[in-house]
């Protein structure tokens, strides 16, 4: 799925040094969601926390809520405002 290609993508960056930025992580984020891979969109997410973002976050609670993980859900969620981030969904 789209997933995996977007996992490859990364690690081609990595391979090749290149820079990740939040877009880079919100699109495979989300690309996890959408195929079910909240546990691997959460990987992701925590690999991205030395630039927390409230989009990132957005992503990954959607993640969780397509794979009915309402408790992580709750509690990414409590993350997300001791981050300081406003939610906004």
């Amino acid at each position: 799925g789209r997933w995996h290609q977007a996992l490859n993508l990364l690690e081609e960056m990595r391979q090749r040094q290149l820079r990740f930025d939040s877009i880079t992580y919100t699109a495979a984020i989300s690309a996890c969601g959408k195929g079910g891979q909240w546990s691997t969109a959460l990987r992701l997410l925590e690999e991205n926390r030395h630039l927390p973002n409230v989009i990132n976050y957005n992503a990954a609670l959607t993640a969780l809520e397509k794979g009915q993980q309402w408790t992580q859900a709750l509690q990414l969620f409590s993350q997300l405002q001791q981050a300081y981030l406003q939610p906004d969904i």
